[in-house]
């Protein structure tokens, strides 16, 4: 206070003017480190993700302190005492209770998706349709990033149901049945390495994490797979299970002209363990 004094004893009005201009710039500095840290908080591995989730809100509160407590000081400093402007809030406040209901539900909703370990940031949901990586649970808004990078901001008051994909990916498996042959079946396992490999390439978004090749699998005597795994973005499988497919079983016809569509199949099953 000490500084806002000196800054009025330089003239009257001038020095109102530049205290008024000293709080606007103060109050967005101290907004932006704010912000800073608490990016830097909510971006920290710590493998919390409870204590990223209350970060990312208790920002959301501390940003809307100092924006309402630099606003009371600059009124102040236009001859409106703190008394009044703190019991205007409180009528401010009940009437947006009453007339906005959906910023409270917002606010309410926000603590309740943080305190009952319904999401945390960091985690894979889907929200109303809308797929994407928990980013920041805020006052108002819970933030998405989608496959394509994009941020997805969803009013908290419009969360009413969540899917959760505790591993952070669906797992899509593709198993290829192999010939009984072996000259045919080295032929169709590099088939299927240089396929796989090319198509990862090419289509990136689909996958969350890189492919795993599993390798050949024994289902019975007469029978042998191998199984690629892959790990994509819930609800884009559609180019795997086209694209892919369709591109792998032409390729291995060409070798093996009695190959069949079905030798080539596409699920997703539950990650285990």
């Amino acid at each position: 206070m000490h500084v806002l004094d000196t800054i009025r004893e330089i003239n009257s009005t001038t020095g109102r003017v530049l205290v008024i201009l000293f709080l606007s710039l103060g109050s967005h500095g101290l907004v932006m480190l704010v912000k800073f840290i608490g990016s830097r908080l909510v971006g920290i591995n710590t493998g919390n993700s409870k204590l990223k989730s209350l970060a990312s809100l208790a920002n959301s509160f501390i940003i809307f302190g100092l924006y309402f407590g630099a606003f009371g000081l600059i009124l102040r400093e236009m001859g409106v005492s703190l008394t009044a402007y703190l019991a205007s809030a409180s009528v401010v406040g009940l009437a947006i209770a009453f007339g906005f209901q959906g910023l409270v539900q917002d606010v309410v909703t926000g603590l309740t998706l943080v305190l009952t370990d319904l999401i945390d940031v960091g985690n894979m949901v889907e929200i109303g349709g809308q797929t994407g990586i928990v980013r920041s649970i805020g006052m108002r808004f819970t933030i998405l990033e989608n496959a394509m990078g994009a941020e997805v901001f969803i009013p908290n008051r419009s969360i009413m149901n969540v899917v959760s994909y505790p591993r952070g990916y669906v797992r899509c498996l593709v198993d290829v049945t192999l010939a009984s042959s072996e000259d045919t079946k080295s032929q169709m396992l590099e088939i299927i390495e240089k396929t796989t490999n090319s198509f990862a390439e090419q289509l990136p978004g689909v996958q969350v994490k890189p492919l795993s090749k599993v390798g050949l699998l024994k289902v019975s005597a007469e029978k042998t797979i191998y199984r690629i795994k892959f790990r994509i973005w819930p609800g884009r499988g559609l180019p795997i299970e086209t694209i892919f497919r369709q591109e792998l079983v032409q390729r291995i016809k060409i070798i093996e002209p009695g190959f069949s569509d079905w030798m080539v199949s596409v699920n997703y099953e539950v990650e285990k363990g």
